[in-house]
């Protein structure tokens, strides 16, 4: 025999209102069609009320252990309440107790995705800030490359679900579905790009001068005019493929060499302003929790994000350089907010 439905909120409203009007519970179990066992039920828990919840006594905190705790989860970042509280040799604590015992001294926290910044970090942050003060920012050409998946950033998207509906069900991957890797540029008002790293090619410093050759200075720099070429900066960051001797070898033989390669800070992607382009477009294709089931689809909703975003915007992010520079020096090398 299959398992009896519960009663619904409209039968559990017309039960209290028969008894209200005097009714048995075996005439209501024949008004509503139902096991009379089941509104008997119904009727008896209902009388009995909930119970009272017993406070259990909670164990004390003593201020030698308070301070305990204060350091060892100063010590042990993003650790879980047990296991800060098990360093301190502090049993029998529930829970609750420590999580409110934490609250008043820390707070929940993902980790921070940025690399933590040492003294001779913050230096040469501040010493490329004084260098490239008096640059043209207009003339820089800012380069960086971006990995997009097919389920997004984060896998799947938090959002609204009106009342009624039901949360959408992400796409499960037993293998995870792969992403493509994408370069692009900016420079004044204008986007170069974005190109495409072919599938399953790792970059190298040989395989990214081959692929700037066939995109960047094929499809693009051997247009501009010999006073542009004169003119432009090419910033890259310090990955190894970037900074390596090879690959600063090929550049020179470009005539991308010296003063027209800039050199890059270390641990620094909240300075260049092609990471808040990047920003844009994964906002774009991501949208509302959008996922894709081919790496051909992910990468034509990233040229069509990318065509949606205006000279305006580029610009924007381009002149932004002043204002990073100066913040730089004023945090004395610190991070900036993006």
């Amino acid at each position: 025999m299959g398992q009896k439905k519960d009663l619904t909120g409209s039968e559990k409203s017309k039960i209290v209102r028969y008894l209200a009007e005097g009714c048995s519970s075996l005439k209501i179990a024949k008004l509503l069609k139902r096991d009379h066992r089941t509104i008997k039920h119904f009727i008896q828990n209902s009388q009995q009320g909930r119970k009272k919840r017993v406070e259990k006594p909670r164990r004390k905190i003593t201020a030698h252990e308070l301070r305990k705790v204060k350091r060892a989860a100063a010590k042990m970042p993003l650790a879980t309440s047990l296991a800060i509280f098990q360093s301190c040799n502090i049993t029998g604590v529930p829970k609750s107790t420590r999580c409110a015992i934490l609250r008043d001294m820390a707070k929940v926290r993902k980790a921070e995705r940025r690399p933590p910044l040492n003294k001779t970090h913050k230096l040469k942050r501040q010493d490329w800030a004084k260098k490239y003060l008096k640059t043209d920012s207009s003339k820089v050409l800012w380069t960086d490359e971006m990995r997009v998946s097919l389920d997004g950033p984060d896998g799947w998207a938090r959002g609204w679900i009106g009342k009624g509906q039901r949360a959408p069900v992400p796409l499960r991957r037993q293998q995870g579905g792969g992403g493509v890797l994408v370069w692009a540029g900016i420079i004044k008002d204008e986007l170069v790009g974005p190109f495409r790293v072919e599938d399953g090619v790792k970059l190298n410093s040989q395989s990214y001068c081959q692929f700037l050759e066939d995109t960047f200075f094929k499809q693009w720099y051997r247009k501009k005019s010999a006073s542009f070429k004169k003119n432009m900066i090419f910033m890259q960051d310090n990955a190894p493929s970037h900074a390596s001797k090879y690959s600063t070898a090929w550049l020179a033989r470009k005539g991308i060499k010296e003063e027209k390669l800039m050199t890059w800070p270390p641990c620094s992607p909240d300075l260049n302003p092609i990471e808040n382009l990047w920003s844009i477009i994964k906002c774009e294709i991501y949208k509302e929790g959008k996922q894709y089931t081919s790496l051909n689809s992910v990468w034509e909703a990233v040229v069509a994000a990318a065509r949606n975003v205006d000279g305006e915007q580029i610009k924007t992010l381009t002149e932004s350089m002043d204002g990073r520079l100066l913040s730089v020096l004023a945090k004395k090398g610190g991070y900036i907010g993006r």
